[in-house]
């Protein structure tokens, strides 16, 4: 007899369908695994015998052979436990095999039959219901899982109250959705005394998507500022939420099961690899940009990460995808994220400060700043210069337009951006003036002649690139929204030239 359980594999964000065979035979007594596994695929025997063990039922001495199909996909995690513990009772007839069937199923074992939470309740789900099939996932996995509408969940907490489920002995209850809960009231933007040319920035950048790059001294205020960015984006809507979540679920970084609600800031260390950043690792986990999905990436002390990482990034800057390609495997994991960096001029930090700099100015400054390559820097919509705050400054009483105004400003143009963009791109799932591009951005923020007049001037004075020349377009298309204006007036290409202008001497 031939026993089989449906379960799943992932790459990336696909889901893949795996049939989980599993045969007791006549022979000598052995148990094998075989289809690609890796090591803690393979260590699922140990597992499997041990939680059976605590239930008090023995593998039979016979020969247990355990086929994972299709035998040329490789076979990572150790989700594989609960689908091939299945089936073994239904081999066994300790389970029903017709009931079994109508199921995927996703759990590790502990060695006293407890399911233990695995990463990818979410998309597994959603891949359960488009197949018109029910789910079993742990306990732990039964929160995400249930946002799936018309979804039958089972998610026990052990393998027992599973066997019980289906001998009708015990009924499981239903999963309830879970939502990550309120966080903290982020920073507010009144903190910040002074420094409002980079306040107008931050709101531009997060009124339309676009990449911000600050420079300045030390303790001007970049990382401030950048803190206060969550504050003044608009919450994931229902949809984004799903996106966000499938994502960061496959990570296994969803706090106990919980969907998000905010969208991702996330700020990884200087010293972070290239895998770290745009994914990798024997098991192709998704990297930092693919965290931060419809959120916020922030690199604090910019040059100072390794060049690889630095010039990794340019790729899903510019198509909103990492590609992970190696040889045992080719992922494609979403990021359609905004890039917020910080960096001083020098690496002493005073480029000209004539009191403070070092004795290599301005030659530090050239050095520093060329760690950051051309293209890269191209692709930045808006660079801010952020100068030391004065002593004197910082006595004054707090600015009188607080994050939440600010963040009303950002709501109401994102509004006006993704109605503008569903009209002029339907099925597209363009959000934001950021992701406009070619004909579409030429048709959505064509300025009026004035404008075209000094955006052709700016552009051939300042020898922009096609690239560089279409970001000063969706700037200024973001500073219309924001004004609440139809057309992008030529004050509009001036502020988004202004914006675009290097603040680092080359």
């Amino acid at each position: 007899m031939v026993a089989r359980v449906n379960t799943v594999a992932f790459q990336g964000v696909d889901v893949i369908d795996i049939d989980v065979q599993v045969q007791i035979s006549a022979g000598l007594p052995a148990f094998s695994v075989v289809g690609l596994a890796d090591k803690a695929v393979a260590e699922s025997r140990e597992r499997v015998r041990g939680a059976l063990n605590a239930l008090g039922l023995a593998l039979p001495p016979k020969r247990i052979t355990v086929n994972l199909a299709p035998a040329d996909l490789a076979k990572e995690g150790s989700h594989f436990d609960l689908p091939i513990a299945l089936g073994l009772l239904t081999a066994m007839e300790v389970l029903p095999a017709e009931e079994i069937m109508n199921f995927i199923a996703m759990g590790e074992l502990a060695l006293d039959g407890r399911i233990t939470a695995v990463a990818g309740a979410l998309p597994s789900a959603i891949h359960a219901e488009s197949r018109q099939m029910g789910l079993i996932c742990p306990e732990a996995g039964g929160g995400e899982a249930a946002w799936v509408k018309g979804l039958e969940v089972l998610a026990p907490g052990a393998l027992l109250s599973l066997i019980n489920h289906f001998k009708g002995s015990q009924m499981l209850a239903i999963p309830k959705p879970l939502i990550e809960a309120e966080r903290p009231q982020p920073p507010d933007l009144a903190d910040i005394k002074g420094q409002e040319s980079a306040k107008r920035a931050l709101e531009v950048a997060a009124a339309g998507g676009h990449n911000l790059l600050m420079t300045g001294p030390p303790g001007a205020g970049k990382s401030m500022l950048a803190a206060r960015l969550p504050g003044i984006l608009p919450p994931l809507s229902p949809a984004e939420a799903l996106e966000v979540s499938m994502i960061h679920s496959l990570a296994g970084t969803l706090a106990e099961g919980r969907i998000l609600r905010h969208r991702p800031f996330r700020d990884p260390h200087h010293s972070a690899s290239l895998p770290a950043l745009i994914g990798g690792g024997a098991r192709a986990k998704p990297g930092e940009v693919s965290l931060a999905h419809l959120g916020i990436l922030f690199l604090d002390e910019l040059p100072e990460f390794s060049r690889p990482a630095l010039e990794a990034l340019r790729q899903p800057m510019e198509t909103g995808r990492a590609v992970v390609a190696r040889a045992a495997a080719h992922v494609t994991w979403p990021a359609r994220f905004q890039m917020v960096a910080a960096m001083n001029p020098c690496r002493c930090g005073y480029l000209g400060d004539p009191g403070l700099a070092c004795s290599r100015a301005p030659r530090c400054g050239a050095d520093y700043q060329g760690k950051i390559s051309g293209p890269l820097y191209d692709r930045i919509d808006l660079h801010v210069e952020v100068p030391a705050v004065e002593i004197a400054d910082l006595g004054l009483p707090p600015a009188a337009e607080r994050s939440t105004e600010v963040a009303a400003r950002v709501a109401a143009a994102r509004e006006i951006q993704a109605g503008r963009l569903e009209a002029e791109a339907p099925g597209q799932g363009l959000r934001t003036n950021a992701e406009a591009d070619g004909e579409l951005l030429e048709r959505i923020a064509a300025p009026d002649s004035a404008g075209r007049a000094l955006l052709m001037e700016a552009a051939e004075k300042m020898r922009m690139t096609a690239r560089g020349y279409h970001r000063v377009l969706r700037v200024a298309r973001t500073l219309a929204d924001l004004e609440g204006v139809d057309g992008v007036k030529r004050i509009h290409i001036a502020e988004a030239v202004a914006t675009r202008r290097p603040a680092l001497a080359r």
